[in-house]
């Protein structure tokens, strides 16, 4: 699975890790990516997205078929 959010388009960031004695050495910060199903009553169907808890957040707030609409109109 990829660490890329599908809704909102986060993906893994790089930086460093630095001790007392200011050595610095990379490091990642994933996403809070989890896999997740939605129903879509309009076509009765399912759908499988890649989503961080923000989309999560923003699919709560909008509805899953105004988000896929949108998703679409971005492509």
């Amino acid at each position: 699975m990829s660490k890329i959010c599908e809704v909102t388009g986060k993906k893994v960031m790089f930086g460093n890790n630095v001790s007392f004695s200011i050595n610095k050495t990379k490091r990642r910060f994933d996403v809070n990516i989890s896999k997740k199903k939605f129903y879509i009553p309009e076509e009765d169907r399912w759908v499988t997205l890649n989503v961080s808890s923000r989309g999560l957040k923003i699919i709560n707030k909008k509805g899953i078929s105004a988000v896929l609409k949108e998703m679409n109109s971005k492509k």
